[in-house]
């Protein structure tokens, strides 16, 4: 008898509408590639708790932020949790995955983040600017996030939100990696066009830079992908590290930086499901 495929429960909204990317194609391209190896599956993430148990992994992909189903993404975590489900990228993150707690741990800890508080009695840790950015904690797909005077914080920093800097990079840049090998790297050449992406050749320092975060965080089986900015001194910055369910922008890859991460994903979850 053939050996049974495994089988892969596939989160996704389709209809979320990103600004800037479509989660659609990507997770139509990318389901179609998974399938030569998977019995595979899609569903909507309010879906996901009541249809787990019938497949040997859940891979979370382009699911929208949790904002708008929190108690549901709550809930499914715990299911999952207490079932012992594998869960796709690992439930262990303590980036994104668990709010923005981690930059003000990684600014206070000297790692080479935007300078992060969220008091207004810790404002001196910043450099003084006459623009700051504010966002929630729980933020995410830029939820929130505003651009204020320094007259505007008094009222804004009380714990709920985190505040850095507005600072006049020169580019962004993020860094993909399946569970702790690095892939390709792409940026944003115009500050003014976050989404539209040229791939990036890394030097060694910048791979340095990005593995320091992947390596700091506990997602040994998932995808993870490092933003970062080019500050005005040349120095990289971290923005952050999305460790919940990254959109990877594979439309802006060449075939041959496409397959290659399609293997290794492909491969990763090979070992995740046989583990």
């Amino acid at each position: 008898m053939p050996q049974a495929r495994p089988r892969i429960l596939y989160v996704t909204d389709l209809a979320y509408q990103a600004r800037g990317r479509r989660y659609c194609d990507e997770d139509i391209g990318l389901t179609s590639r998974l399938r030569e190896d998977f019995d595979l599956a899609l569903c909507h993430p309010l879906d996901a708790a009541g249809l787990m148990d019938a497949f040997d992994a859940v891979v979370v992909r382009n699911s929208g932020p949790v904002l708008g189903y929190q108690a549901e993404y709550d809930a499914f975590r715990e299911r999952a949790t207490k079932a012992g489900t594998r869960v796709y990228n690992q439930l262990s993150g303590r980036a994104d995955m668990a709010g923005k707690q981690y930059l003000l741990d990684l600014s206070a800890a000297g790692y080479p983040v935007i300078p992060t508080v969220d008091r207004i009695e810790d404002l001196d840790r910043l450099p003084r600017t006459d623009r700051y950015v504010v966002k929630p904690k729980l933020g995410a797909d830029s939820i929130g996030l505003q651009i204020v005077p320094p007259d505007r914080l008094p009222a804004l920093a009380d714990g709920s939100v985190l505040v850095q800097p507005c600072v006049d990079f020169s580019y962004e840049v993020s860094f993909y990696f399946v569970d702790h090998d690095f892939q390709y790297a792409l940026y944003a050449p115009d500050t003014g066009q976050r989404w539209r992406l040229d791939t990036y050749e890394p030097t060694a320092a910048d791979l340095e830079f990005a593995q320091r975060f992947v390596d700091w965080n506990t997602v040994d089986h998932g995808i993870q992908r490092v933003d970062a900015c080019r500050a005005p001194d040349g120095e990289l910055l971290l923005v952050e590290l999305e460790d919940l369910n990254p959109y990877l922008s594979l439309e802006a890859l060449d075939d041959t930086r496409r397959d290659a991460f399609v293997a290794a994903l492909k491969a990763s979850l090979h070992r995740f499901v046989g583990a």
